[in-house]
């Protein structure tokens, strides 16, 4: 087998025209952590690498209107970022600082975590409640696709073969709005099951309920019907009790091991109710 090529392109231009030229024959290098297992376990044989480290402007944090996150900024810049910490998307630094340990927040990118959609990831849950959108760009142009769509599947997502993604843009988080994860194995282990809320409420009243579930199958999950049950009412315990139940009966889950289909169904019901629990009235 031939010695894969190596490109490290110094323009966004650059890098969208290299991965136009290889399309699925290239494997794009952002932080590498999840590159390198799937390479040297042999499930990926690519003709060429395209690194991204050099291409300017992919390692930018932007705190505005909106949250913007650039597709090369590390976990652990987004996590000890003041800008983020010290604004409405603090939520969003919490999340990224729970993901594995700091050796590998310090090299494990925003794009890469998307672009891998890797089922026992956490940002990509508390993303899709927040109603996240990446920006995509190719040889055709830019678009724009919510997160929820450009996540399908088990390590499958929207992104064409001559695209990149660029960033991430985070819309400003409700008020209350939490992640939760529960790791069966170890405090470093991925997620058993991860678990995001975004609830708005007026005063006693929930206005708007959002709830993702991650980590517990080939895409994070959520489900309208059951959150509509807390809109315009007082969040009671019972309520709390029977959104979590519902959530836990709808969702689809799968067995690894981390917990068998019908375990992570039994913890998806603990914790959405331990999260809605906070906002009874």
């Amino acid at each position: 087998m031939e010695e894969p090529e190596w490109h490290s392109p110094e323009s966004l231009d650059e890098a969208i025209a290299l991965r136009a030229r290889h399309g699925d024959e290239a494997v794009v290098v952002a932080g590498g952590t999840f590159t390198a297992i799937l390479v040297a376990t042999g499930l990926v044989h690519p003709r060429a690498f395209i690194h991204l480290a050099r291409v300017p402007g992919l390692d930018r944090i932007d705190v505005g209107d909106e949250l913007r996150l650039g597709a090369m900024v590390t976990h652990r810049q987004v996590e000890q970022s003041g800008a983020v910490r010290n604004s409405a998307w603090a939520c969003v630094a919490e999340c990224f600082g729970q993901v594995a340990s700091a050796r590998i927040r310090n090299q494990a990118t925003v794009g890469g975590v998307l672009c891998d959609a890797d089922y026992a990831s956490d940002p990509p849950t508390l993303l899709v409640a927040l109603g996240a959108r990446v920006r995509l760009r190719g040889l055709s142009g830019e678009r724009e696709v919510a997160l929820a769509e450009f996540i399908e599947d088990h390590y499958k997502t929207a992104l064409r073969a001559n695209e990149l993604l660029v960033d991430v843009i985070v819309p400003r988080p409700p008020a209350h709005t939490t992640y939760l994860k529960f790791r069966s194995r170890s405090s470093e282990d991925r997620p058993c099951v991860g678990v995001a809320v975004a609830a708005e409420m007026d005063d006693d009243r929930c206005r708007s309920l959002r709830i993702v579930v991650g980590a517990v199958s080939g895409r994070p999950q959520e489900f309208p019907e059951a959150c509509a049950l807390a809109v315009g009412e007082r969040i009671t315990l019972d309520l709390a009790r029977d959104i979590g139940r519902r959530y836990s009966e709808m969702a689809s889950t799968l067995s690894d091991v981390r917990g068998s289909a019908a375990y992570r169904s039994r913890v998806i019901a603990v914790l959405v109710r331990r999260m809605l629990e906070p906002l009874a009235a």
